[in-house]
Parts: structure tokens; sequence; C-alpha cells
């Protein structure tokens, strides 16, 4: 297989070992975790908001990083400030941290040199910063251990492409707001049910509300479990996000 020419063949569970095997003979030798979540999104959004969202983005990182193979994604995050909501599936940290350390393990030992960590869904960030340097001793010394963990500036990021997009960027929250639906718009059409628009907790969330949201779930803020709005979500928007956040992880990547 040529590696280079079928940008198709870049995700691991797709290839055979022979096709690893010539790969990384041919210089692939950096492998993206993407990880993601099952957990409610509003009324309006399917559960599998995250993943989807994580798999488009392993896509676009490893065609821009170049060199770059896609490990399966971790389907399945640290969700239970969302319990309260039928359908969420929430992994313990310690939970994620193992099933981590266990593909950075198997990569590194078939001779992946770089492995990168990020996420679709903003609640694996605190966790997947925690266990970062972890993981980094775990492995040795030639292998590289990366993880993208800065939230603020991925809800920046969203802000400025909704606003690009002609949106209202006060109408970003973080979750199953203008930026999230506007994403399913693009990744899954059919999944979003645009009558069932509602708006959810709006402005910044001071720190005593955040605390209390990792305490006692985001139905203690939120009712409808959304924070921000996806009233005027677009396609438009959907794309423009998709492309800051591609960018803000290859860049991230990159340094």
């Amino acid at each position: 297989m040529n590696v280079a020419r079928q940008s198709d063949q870049i995700r691991l569970e797709l290839m055979s070992f022979e096709d690893v095997v010539t790969a990384l003979k041919n210089e692939y030798t950096t492998a993206l975790i993407p990880c993601g979540a099952v957990e409610q999104h509003g009324p309006h959004l399917p559960l599998c908001m995250d993943t989807d969202h994580a798999n488009a983005l392993a896509e676009r990182i490893a065609r821009d990083l170049g060199a770059t193979l896609i490990a399966p994604t971790v389907t399945v995050g640290c969700s239970a400030h969302h319990l309260a909501f039928p359908g969420t599936i929430s992994l313990r940290a310690e939970t994620l941290e193992a099933i981590c350390l266990d593909y950075c393990t198997s990569l590194a030992k078939h001779g992946f040199k770089r492995i990168l960590l990020f996420s679709g869904h903003i609640g694996n960030f605190p966790v997947l910063k925690d266990m970062l340097p972890r993981l980094r001793e775990a492995m040795s010394d030639d292998v590289e251990i990366d993880a993208f963990c800065d939230s603020i500036a991925w809800i920046d990021r969203w802000r400025l492409a909704v606003q690009n997009g002609g949106g209202n960027p006060d109408a970003v929250g973080g979750h199953a707001d203008i930026a999230e639906t506007s994403l399913m718009m693009v990744l899954r059409p059919e999944s979003v049910r645009q009558k069932r628009f509602e708006v959810g907790y709006r402005g910044a969330l001071s720190e005593g509300e955040l605390r209390l949201m990792w305490a006692d779930g985001i139905k203690s803020i939120s009712a409808n479990g959304i924070i921000g709005d996806p009233n005027g979500s677009s396609t438009a928007i959907g794309c423009n996000c998709l492309d800051a956040i591609t960018d803000l992880l290859v860049r991230s990547f990159t340094k």
C-alpha cells in the first residue's frame, strides 16, 4: 500500500498489519489518539456528537500534519456531569487513563515515536491534562507524548468561527450550542432536530457555577443540558468551526 497516495487509509483499524509495517518504514511514525464521549447534547442533538467531532478532526489533523496515522477513537469519555440525562455513558478518570496508557504502550511497541491525544469532548480536557505527565513517564525517552487540553483557546476559536460565519458569538457556550449544532449540521445533518432547538444557560460560567457543574452535574445549571444557544446554527458556521479547531490543534502539535 502506498500510504501517501491512499489518504483514506490512515486509520489503523482499516489497515492490515502489513500496511502498518509499510507505513512505519515510510516514516509514518506519528499516531493520533482521538477521544470522544457518549453523552447528552440537549433535546436536539444525538449522544454521539463529541465522537463524531473527534473522528472528523482526526482525519483533518492527520492529513495536515502528514506522515500520521489515526488510532481507533476512544468513543466513551468522562461524562459523569451529564449522567442525570438518560443515555449518557461515563468512564472513570482512571479508566480513561488506563485506556490511553494501553494505547500509547501498544503504539510505542510497534515503533511509533510521536503519540498525540486530543478530544472532541471538552470535559475530557482536565483528565488528559492530569494524566499527561504519567503517560510521558511510562514511555521510553525516544517516544514523545502530547495532548491538547486548552479549553479557553478552543472556545475562543469557536466564537471567532461563529462570528465569521454570520452567527452570534455570544451563543457559544461550549455544549449543544450554536457551534456544536452547526458542526452536526455538517457531520450528521439528519440527526439535528431543528424543531427542538432551545436556549440553554447563556453567559460565561462563574468559578462557582463551574464548581457546581462538576460537583452536581450540568443539570444543576441548565435544565435542558445546553450551555449556549443553538439558534442561528448553519453549515457555514459548522465548516468554519471545523477549520478553526483543526488549525488550533495542528498549530499546537507542530510547536
